[in-house]
């Protein structure tokens, strides 16, 4: 049976564990830690990561996590085990922000450097710590900047991992979206570790019905690898979308949204209305695509060049 160690620590099958990984200390000198939550069973099995607070006001993914742990569900596992880490980003989380202190995007890090920037020392604990213990992972995130995200999965077509697993997540929108430049995702794929995204609200709000399709999703995902008796019946349709993009603003001013995430649309149809404060001018927002919208800004004031619309076709 496989050996999980993390930080020197080994954890037996059967056995749970609480860890604090060290990451690095605040200018006041208090040390910030990573937590990390390991469940095994006593069989063999895949080892799983959940992981969210990527970016620290992301917190639905906090909370997907947290209310996953909070039901007991590991305590039910028949085989494989489970690494739950609830907030990644420690640094934005108790600053309200999406990045760490010093302005850097930690999905933007890995691998990262055990003597780099902050940013780059919690990607190099993740990379170093965590990644080489799990066969596959699920990365919880919301819309950022005043943007919603419909409850989406996201994985990178030719991973057959990664589809299998986002087919089995069955979110209402499942997305091939190829990984990023410095990504949690890019060093996975580089370590031949398969991670998918689950995306839903936008931050700093918890939105019940994202958090609830992320627990019913991981039930799938961990019932369809023979690690849980039962899962939730997927109760919708699962639209996938080859492609995606956004419809940005043509003009500055007032934004508002006629349609929003999770509503379908035709090309050139109105979406979205941007007028002067001063009524110079009243810009109609017409969809380019037919599709679904996966995503819309929230964001009243708008300058030209903004993301306004994410569509999916």
């Amino acid at each position: 049976m496989q050996v999980i160690r993390i930080d020197g620590q080994e954890i037996s099958p059967g056995e749970q564990r609480y860890l604090e990984l060290n990451v690095a200390r605040l200018p006041s000198g208090t040390q910030i830690t990573m937590p990390v939550h390991v469940y095994r069973s006593k069989e063999p099995g895949p080892v799983v990561l959940l992981s969210g607070g990527m970016h620290g006001d992301e917190v639905n993914g906090i909370e997907i996590v947290r209310r996953f742990l909070q039901k007991g569900i590991t305590d039910r596992l028949l085989k494989g085990s489970i690494v739950a880490m609830p907030i990644i980003n420690v640094y934005g989380f108790i600053n309200f922000s999406r990045d760490v202190p010093d302005g850097k995007d930690v999905n933007r890090s890995f691998p990262g450097k055990e003597d780099g920037s902050l940013a780059s020392m919690v990607a190099h604990t993740l990379t170093t710590h965590i990644l080489p213990q799990v066969d596959f992972g699920m990365d919880f995130h919301t819309g950022g900047a005043s943007r919603t995200n419909f409850p989406q999965i996201r994985f990178e077509e030719g991973d057959n991992l990664a589809e299998e697993i986002a087919n089995t997540f069955a979110a209402p929108f499942t997305l091939n979206s190829p990984v990023i430049k410095g990504s949690f995702r890019e060093t996975a794929k580089n370590m031949d570790k398969t991670v998918v995204v689950f995306e839903g609200g936008e931050t700093l709000r918890i939105d019940p019905k994202t958090v609830d399709e992320g627990i019913k999703g991981i039930k799938r995902v961990l019932h369809h690898f023979g690690m849980l008796a039962k899962a939730p019946m997927q109760q919708h349709k699962t639209h996938y979308f080859k492609e995606s993009h956004w419809v940005r603003a043509e003009v500055s001013g007032l934004f508002r949204h006629k349609k929003e995430s999770g509503k379908k649309v035709k090309e050139g149809q109105t979406i979205g209305y941007i007028s002067s404060p001063t009524n110079d001018y009243s810009v109609k927002v017409k969809s380019p695509y037919s599709g679904y919208i996966i995503g819309h800004n929230n964001f009243p004031l708008i300058h030209k060049g903004d993301a306004l619309f994410h569509i999916g076709f």
